[in-house]
C-alpha cells in the first residue's frame, strides 16, 4: 500500500535585507598596529578580471610575484610563495613543515607573538625551551648562546620584528650561532617586510614568514613565506621517514608541486589560489620596487625620526629607549599618568576618523599606544595628522604637557 506521508514544505527565513542594508564601512586612517591602508593600485588590482588557478597565465603572475617577494626580502631562495591565508597561516606553514614531534623550539619570548609561537609550535609536538627578557627588550647574542648551549634546539624562533612592543631584534652572529649547533633559523618579519631593511641570506635565515598588511600596504588574505635550502632538507628527510605534515592544507610538500613546480613540470592542483588576492600581493610588491626597496627603507625611518621628534615634543616617551632598537614601522608610546589608554583611541576614532592600537597582553594592556606608519602611510603628513589627533585626546582628558614644536 502506496504511503500517504507527504514532506512538509520547508520554511524559507525571513529575509534580512532590509535589516542588513548596503554596504558601507566607514572610511578611516589606519595607523593602529595592522592592517594599514592598502595603495590605490592594490586595491584597484583586486577588481581586475579573475582568470583560473592552474591558467598558464595565473601561474606566469605568480611567478613574477616570486621574483619581487625574493627581492624585498633579500633572498635567492627557490621556495619563495604566497601561502592562502593570513600571516598566521604562513607562520604555521613553517612550524607544521618543520617540527617532528619531540623536536625543541628554542623560542625567544619578549612580546606577545612569543608567547604565540610557544602554543603554535605545542600544538605540533614540539618541546617548547623558552628563553625571556622583558617586553620592549631585545636579545643579546650572549643570551641566545647559552640558551641554545643548554637546550639543544632543533628550532630556533626569533621575531625580529615583534608588533606588541616595537622593538627590534639585532640578527648579528645568530646564523653562525645556528650552523654550530645544527640548528634551523625561524625568522618572523611581519611588521618589518617592506618598510624595515632585511638580508635574509646574508642573516642565515633558515624560514621566513611575513603578512601583507602592514608595509606592504595590501590587504591581508596572502602571506610571505620562504624556506632555504637546510629546511627543504628536513621537510625532504621527514617524508623520506614517512612523517605526515599534520596539516593537510599547509601541507607545503603537496603545495610545492602546485607553486614551485621544476620547469617544464605540469603544476599539480592542491587547492583554489586567492586570485585577487594574488594580483593585489603583485601589485604591492611592484610599488616597493618602482620606488626601491633602500627608497622605501629610508621612507620609513624618515617618518619615523619626525615622528619621534613630534613624541618628544609633546613630553610622551617610547617604549623602546634605545632608537637603534624601534622599528621604524609600529611606533610604542607610553601611557601618561593618569591618561586612560582606551579613551584616547576611541577619541582619535570617533573624532578624527584615525585608527591607533593599544597595548596588547597583561603586561601592556593600557600602558601603550601602537602606532603604525607602514607603507602607504609612512609620511611625515601622516605622522603630524596622528600625533595631532593623540594630543586633543589627551588635553580632552585634562593632560597638560609641554606647549613645543608644531603642535
Amino acid at each position: 500500500m502506496a504511503s500517504s506521508y507527504k514532506a512538509p514544505m520547508p520554511t524559507v527565513q525571513k529575509n534580512p535585507i532590509k535589516e542588513v542594508g548596503n554596504l558601507n564601512p566607514p572610511t578611516r586612517l589606519l595607523c593602529g598596529p595592522g592592517p594599514g591602508n592598502a595603495h590605490p593600485r592594490v586595491h584597484a588590482a583586486m577588481s581586475l578580471p579573475q582568470i583560473g588557478h592552474l591558467d598558464p597565465a595565473f601561474m606566469a603572475l605568480v611567478e613574477d610575484l616570486k621574483a619581487l617577494l625574493r627581492y624585498v626580502w633579500q633572498t635567492d631562495n627557490e621556495f619563495t610563495i604566497p601561502v592562502s591565508g593570513t600571516g598566521s597561516a604562513a607562520w604555521e606553514a613553517a612550524v607544521a613543515n618543520l617540527t617532528s614531534p619531540g623536536d625543541v623550539h628554542l623560542t625567544c619570548v619578549n612580546g606577545y607573538f612569543g608567547e604565540r609561537h610557544c602554543d603554535m609550535a605545542s600544538r605540533y609536538g614540539a618541546k617548547v625551551e623558552r628563553l625571556e627578557r622583558p617586553w620592549g627588550e631585545a636579545f643579546t647574542l650572549a643570551e641566545i648562546t647559552a640558551a641554545m648551549e643548554k637546550t639543544k634546539p632543533q628550532i630556533l624562533w626569533l621575531c625580529y620584528a615583534e608588533t606588541s612592543t616595537g622593538i627590534r631584534q639585532p640578527m648579528e652572529g645568530i646564523a653562525e650561532l645556528c650552523r654550530k649547533h645544527e640548528c634551523l633559523l625561524m625568522l618572523d618579519t611581519v611588521t618589518a617586510i617592506g618598510g624595515v631593511p632585511l638580508y635574509l641570506d646574508k642573516w642565515g635565515v633558515d624560514a621566513c614568514y611575513a603578512g601583507t598588511q602592514k608595509c606592504l600596504s595590501c590587504p591581508p588574505g596572502v602571506a610571505p613565506l620562504t624556506l632555504g635550502p637546510r629546511a627543504l632538507a628536513k621537510m625532504a628527510k621527514r617524508a623520506e621517514k614517512g612523517e605526515k605534515v599534520a596539516n593537510w592544507y599547509l601541507d607545503m610538500t603537496m603545495i610545492q608541486k602546485y607553486l614551485v613546480a621544476a620547469a617544464g613540470a605540469p603544476r599539480v592542483y592542491h587547492h583554489t589560489a586567492p586570485i585577487s588576492m594574488v594580483y593585489a600581493f603583485r601589485e604591492a610588491l611592484t610599488l616597493i620596487a618602482e620606488e626601491g626597496l633602500e627608497e622605501v627603507w629610508k621612507r620609513h625611518s624618515d617618518t619615523a625620526e619626525y615622528f619621534w621628534g613630534l613624541m618628544a615634543d609633546m613630553g610622551l616617551e617610547m617604549l623602546v629607549k634605545d632608537p637603534n632598537e624601534r622599528l621604524t614601522s609600529l611606533h610604542t608610546v607610553k601611557v601618561p599618568e593618569g591618561i586612560n589608554a582606551a579613551e584616547a583611541v576611541k577619541h582619535c576614532r570617533e573624532k578624527f576618523r584615525i585608527e591607533i592600537g593599544g597595548g596588547l597582553g597583561a603586561a601592556l594592556s593600557g600602558k601603550i599606544w601602537r602606532i603604525g606608519l607602514m607603507g602607504f602611510n609612512s609620511r611625515k603628513e601622516i605622522a603630524l595628522q596622528v600625533a595631532a589627533a593623540l594630543k586633543d585626546a589627551l588635553m580632552a582628558q585634562g593632560w597638560k604637557g609641554p606647549n613645543k614644536g608644531v603642535l
